[in-house]
């Protein structure tokens, strides 16, 4: 739902039986098993084992680093998802009607087998329409030249989709689990909620259907399934699986520490009664529409928010499938943004940070993801009567699971927004006895508690403290549970004699009656009991905070303590094998049934500690110092601007026709979209014939947010304006949008002489489609009205974007990476060019127009570690200008005041040469006279380990 809900109200009162694998895949899928799928009221079952879906959004077209792919999904199944949701990305594959590119960085085939290789689910998700804040709304900018509505059933618009669907399909088709691969689930639309046309939902269906999809369709119905919205549950174009969107914590991330729920409860509904509740997307981070920083959103989204939210929408709602939109960002990089509310960074505030890093909403995955795949009859249960509360300002929420009776109890504050301590004592009445159980809610936190639960081997009557997960391992039960530091922590299991309790590590007081065994504790640091007798086998209870808890891993067979991250674990005969990240020098525990450890493939020295678990030490990363920034050279630009300057190439704007429903002021029509000329900036030379008394030029051009253009006469620059955004399209449509009005100073234009206006116009991205309405669709980019006060003669125009506008001449980036800029068409970004005849040293000061620099740099750094580096510009964020970055020939975003607060830009390695030479240039293009602000290399992590990264072609087409 994300920022299409920032214009909700406007936009209502404008338009008032399948295969699956009985396990996440393996990594290979040679001699793959087939098994039977169903779903139910409770949720999906495979081979009639209930599976519970834990999935989170990636978008691999933000990441243009395919090895990258690899190290994020690994780290989503670290953090205890078992399944990926993919957006695949129309324009970002079709520079031209009929014209699709699946190679290099856009290679889903190679993602899709990564996927599975990583131990992840696919939900497929082809759209056509995704909206995802990219450009379009995934929809290609060609399409505005299609006849007829998007999103409908109208002929030009069918025609172009079941293209895409074509091809696309048959790429996810091979990859469905009933095919041995890892797809289980394929999203129709996306958020189809106003305009609907239920013809169109069917054929989508019917076309993947034709194309080979035969895992389960279903659809993300947008705003909590508010009662305005087309839920596609039933009637024409109903999907079997139809889930809801929910983004209660909106998106005020300026207001962070005062925000709380403003959107509603965050309470998924059941769409129909034969299939599970499933949150299709739920809110997993934030856009920043107010500017104030990807720290903030992660803030405004964090592991309260996450704790509150999160487990009382798994109590009160009954969810078996959860996707959290987003798991990891990305970047916004070249010409991928949708101007009205991203800028490049699309680091949303996730768990894993825009340069891969983990947050603390990563702990908070992985402590509430392993509870999830811990314990089984999560996957069926029923509302059921929670204990009552001595306290009213606590309150609770009960499910249980019909077969196995096992209860799951909301502990949270009854006033959802509180902020006090409060305690209470509940009055429980288990499958195992009545209890009177001590709770404590420090602040915006929820809890659930369980009882009545076969833990492996062990009878857990009930526990105040949450669990996080349980393994076997070495002939016992392992088991790790949490709290509130500081808060009070009780356990009881059941035994059929007295056991024998050792407190390993901590202070547990423990007694005994009736067959209940009751350990008492305070949550701090990490207590350690190990019991043994009673009738049971032994069992390893590891008591800490939600920090010590942060610190386990589950990985396979093993549970592992310590390190950055642990990406797998296996055990062969005597030996766990792991692959970890480390940031220094630290300790490692492994638990599993082993002994002997190698990691990375080093064996490891151990020894066997008090809780039978394996101890060694791992080495931390070699020191990494990165190069200065040195050696500039820099030129100015924008020959375009001058009267003589050969057009003589560039393509005449006489067209009198458009499919936009915004008819131009002008003649002739000047929308860059007509032309081919999609993205970036785009040039426009006007001819006329001077009178002598021209006073004033006065033009409308469409940029989007974030956007302007600047105005040349003669040669002689006259300023600039904001260009027009998405609300001018909205009802009643703004007549006079990105108007800008300029003062031709005396004697400039001569009397029957020839005079030339020139125009540079930024196209930040095109909008969304999300109301399925062509006046925001198909907004036109570039000019939409020109006049010279003073002057009745015609203008001639002339137009120029992207060298070879949709016939692409640079195929290996495609077709978001470049505009028009003249450097970018004679290839000054590009690694191969020669600039040796530029001025030497960078430029302090810059005019109005265009100002290049370049630089180069070498790295080298120690093999088998991963450092995220990113260019940092210094000093507040500068005024008046914006900056394009290049590396290597790759746009990798735009720095400025006008873009947004970012000052940190990812370089991604692949993109990033980490042992060779990499070009830098820089395109300043100044409204005004400034300042560029300095840059430099950063270093923000370094870790031994992550993944191999080769380099991603880099090719200097001309």
């Amino acid at each position: 739902m994300r920022a299409r809900l920032l214009t909700l109200f406007t936009a209502i009162a404008t338009v008032l039986a399948i295969v699956l694998p009985t396990s996440p895949p393996a990594a290979s899928a040679a001699a793959a098993p087939r098994h039977r799928v169903t779903y139910d009221h409770y949720s999906v079952s495979i081979d009639g084992q209930r599976v519970l879906l834990r999935s989170a959004e990636f978008h691999y077209y933000r990441l243009p680093s395919p090895d990258l792919w690899r190290d994020v999904l690994e780290k989503y199944k670290a953090a205890g998802f078992n399944t990926v949701s993919l957006y695949f990305d129309w324009a970002y594959h079709s520079p031209k009607a009929g014209v699709y590119d699946f190679t290099g960085v856009r290679d889903v085939n190679r993602l899709l087998t990564v996927a599975q290789q990583a131990g992840l689910y696919v939900i497929a998700r082809p759209g056509p329409y995704i909206n995802a804040e990219t450009t379009g709304g995934g929809f290609p900018a060609w399409l505005k030249n299609v006849p007829g509505r998007a999103r409908s059933s109208s002929p030009g618009y069918t025609a172009a989709y079941r293209d895409w669907l074509g091809h696309i399909n048959k790429i996810i088709a091979p990859h469905q689990i009933t095919r041995g691969g890892s797809v289980i689930l394929y999203n129709v639309e996306n958020e189809y909620a106003m305009n609907t046309d239920a013809a169109y939902m069917e054929d989508i269906q019917k076309k993947a259907r034709a194309d080979g999809i035969d895992v389960p369709t279903m659809t993300n119905d947008c705003c909590d399934a508010a009662s305005w919205t087309s839920t596609w549950a039933s009637g024409q174009g109903a999907v079997q699986i139809p889930g809801v969107d929910d983004y209660p914590q909106g998106f005020d991330c300026a207001n962070a520490d005062t925000s709380w729920g403003p959107w509603g409860a965050g309470l998924t509904e059941r769409l129909r009664d034969d299939t599970p509740v499933f949150a299709a997307e739920y809110q997993g981070g934030s856009i920043d529409p107010d500017n104030a920083g990807m720290d903030k959103c992660r803030e405004l989204t964090g592991p309260k928010f996450m704790k509150f939210f999160y487990k009382s929408n798994l109590i009160a709602s009954g969810a078996t499938a959860f996707n959290y939109y987003m798991g990891f960002g990305g970047t916004n990089w070249g010409w991928l943004a949708q101007p009205n509310d991203v800028y490049t960074s699309y680091d949303y505030g996730s768990a894993i940070t825009e340069n891969r890093l983990l947050s603390d909403k990563y702990d908070e995955f992985k402590r509430q993801n392993s509870f999830l795949a811990s314990v089984a009859p999560l996957t069926k249960t029923d509302p059921v009567t929670a204990p009552a509360s001595s306290d009213k300002a606590i309150e609770t929420v009960a499910r249980a699971n019909p077969d196995t009776h096992t209860q799951f109890v909301l502990v949270r504050h009854s006033d959802h927004a509180a902020t006090t301590d409060d305690s209470a004592t509940l009055d429980w009445t288990t499958p195992d006895g009545h209890y009177s159980v001590p709770v404590r809610v420090k602040g915006r936190d929820a809890k659930v508690l369980i009882a009545g639960y076969d833990l492996g081997g062990q009878r857990l009557v009930w526990s105040n403290s949450e669990l996080m997960t349980h393994v076997a391992a070495g002939g016992r039960d392992v088991a790790v549970l949490y709290g509130t530091d500081g808060t009070q922590g009780s356990t009881v299991l059941r035994y059929s004699s007295q056991p024998t309790v050792q407190v390993l590590a901590g202070s547990v007081k423990s007694s005994y009656s009736g067959g209940d065994l009751r350990l008492d504790y305070t949550h701090s640091g990490l207590a350690r009991v190990l019991i043994s007798g009673g009738g049971r086998r032994p069992l390893l209870l590891l008591l800490g905070t939600d920090a010590e808890a942060a610190k386990f891993w589950q990985a396979g067979p093993a549970l592992v303590r310590g390190t950055s991250l642990v990406r797998s674990a296996t055990v062969a005969g005597a030996t766990a094998y792991l692959r970890a990240d480390t940031a220094k020098v630290e300790d490692v525990e492994v638990f599993a049934d082993a002994g002997r450890l190698v990691v990375n493939g080093s064996p490891v020295r151990t020894r066997v500690t008090a809780s039978g678990s394996l101890l060694g030490t791992l080495p931390g990363p070699e020191a990494v110092h990165l190069p200065a920034l040195t050696g500039w050279r820099s030129k100015t630009e924008a020959p375009e601007a001058q009267p003589g300057f050969d057009d003589s190439g560039w393509v005449s704007a006489s067209k009198t026709t458009t499919e936009s429903p915004l008819k131009p002021k002008t003649p002739t029509v000047l929308y860059a979209d007509d032309y081919g000329y999609h993205y970036g900036d785009v040039w426009y030379r006007g001819r006329f014939t001077g009178t002598g008394g021209e006073t004033k030029v006065s033009l409308n051009a469409f940029t989007g947010k974030r956007g302007s253009y600047l105005v040349w006469l003669n040669g002689r620059y006259l300023g600039s304006a904001m260009g027009g955004v998405q609300a001018d399209s909205d009802s009643p449509v703004n007549p006079d949008p990105g108007r800008g009005d300029f003062t031709i100073p005396a004697g400039l234009v001569k009397a029957g002489q020839p005079a030339v206006l020139s125009v540079l116009v930024e196209n930040q991205g095109h909008n969304d489609d999300w109301i399925a309405d062509d006046n925001r669709f198909k907004q036109p980019r570039g000019l939409y009205g020109a006049s010279v006060e003073g002057s009745t003669a015609p203008i001639s125009w002339k137009i120029q974007g992207v060298a070879g506008g949709e016939n692409l001449v640079d195929r290996t980036r495609g077709p978001l990476n470049n505009g028009g800029l003249y450097g970018e068409r004679a290839g000054w970004h590009l690694p191969a060019y020669d600039n040796r005849s530029w001025t030497a040293g960078n430029a302090s000061q810059v005019a109005p127009g265009v100002t290049w620099q370049r630089t180069s740099f070498r790295l080298d750094l120690p093999k088998g570690q991963d450092v995220p580096i990113v260019l940092r510009f210094g000093g507040p964020v500068g005024k008046g200008y914006r900056v394009q970055i290049f590396l290597n020939g790759w746009n990798l975003g735009q720095y400025g005041g006008d873009i947004g607060p970012q000052t940190d830009f990812t370089l991604p390695a692949g993109l990033l040469r980490q042992h060779g030479r990499n070009t830098l240039a820089l395109a300043v293009v100044a409204r005004t006279d400034a300042t560029p602000a300095p840059v430099s290399l950063v270093a923000l992590d370094n870790e031994r380990g992550g993944v191999p990264v080769s380099d991603v072609p880099s090719p200097s087409p001309r």
